[in-house]
């Protein structure tokens, strides 16, 4: 009784470390952080170019405005797609995928990953992964975890289905219920440089409602902005990001969660 008295504590007092181990890659989650010694995981590419990203997809309501906006700017984007919405609207994601815009995933729901063990981790993505391939007969190579906070089980995890994880150098903040067109470009143009990935949102269902109206208003404005700074625009996969497995410098992680 003794003994397992001692190896109950023992388990007790390690559980903090254990935890500090699984939340500590979540200091990424801070931008400026992320941008000047993260430059993989922020998703920093070629200095001609600026990726554009959109989260939260597929919405039936507002994706199809997106899409028809940057059809006729000729512009290619990448959207990270929730796997519960996209096997909703298989339809959306084959005609996003039939325009040319690169499907990636968010994850299955919205949930952040920090709160989530190894395996429960590991099967939210290998099933939001498994859901996008069936629907446009094409394994994703990108994923962007919820609220873009990453763990020690979403790395493993990504390097055990070869998916990369992206998060962004800039963001237009547009989930807010405060947002405008103007807001959110500004915010964008704020961080906006060669090589940037943008992240803005083509769905509100984790943002204010309506949100996603702000967003499309600014959008021809950030596309002009990008084409006064000489950038070319396109979805991450023309962005000259190495590619397969997690950005995590970290070596020697288990292939398999526990």
């Amino acid at each position: 009784m003794t003994g397992l008295r001692v190896a109950r504590g023992a388990v007790l007092a390690a559980l903090p470390a254990v935890a500090l181990c699984q939340a500590a890659p979540a200091v990424s989650a801070i931008g400026p952080l992320r941008n000047r010694t993260m430059p993989r995981l922020a998703g920093r590419g070629r200095t001609d170019h600026a990726a554009l990203t959109f989260d939260d997809g597929p919405d039936p309501v507002s994706t199809p405005y997106f899409l028809r906006l940057l059809a006729a700017r000729d512009v290619t984007a990448t959207f990270f797609l929730l796997g519960a919405s996209a096997v909703r609207c298989p339809g959306l994601v084959r005609e996003t995928a039939a325009a040319g815009h690169e499907i990636a995933v968010h994850g299955w729901t919205h949930r952040p990953l920090v709160s989530r063990g190894p395996r429960a981790t590991y099967d939210d993505l290998a099933r939001a992964r498994d859901g996008v391939a069936t629907i446009t007969g094409r394994p994703p190579l990108f994923f962007r975890p919820p609220y873009g906070v990453m763990t020690t089980a979403a790395h493993v995890a990504a390097r055990r289905l070869a998916l990369t994880p992206v998060l962004w150098t800039c963001w237009g903040e547009d989930w807010r219920a405060r947002a405008t067109p103007q807001s959110v470009y500004r915010t964008v143009s704020r961080d906006l440089r060669g090589g940037a990935t943008i992240l803005l949102h083509d769905s509100d269902c984790t943002s204010a409602p309506g949100s996603w109206r702000s967003t499309l208003g600014a959008l021809p404005r950030i596309l002009d902005d990008c084409e006064k700074r000489e950038l070319s625009v396109g979805p991450l996969r023309e962005h000259g990001m190495p590619v397969g497995g997690s950005a995590n410098p970290r070596r020697g992680l288990p292939a398999r969660p526990h």
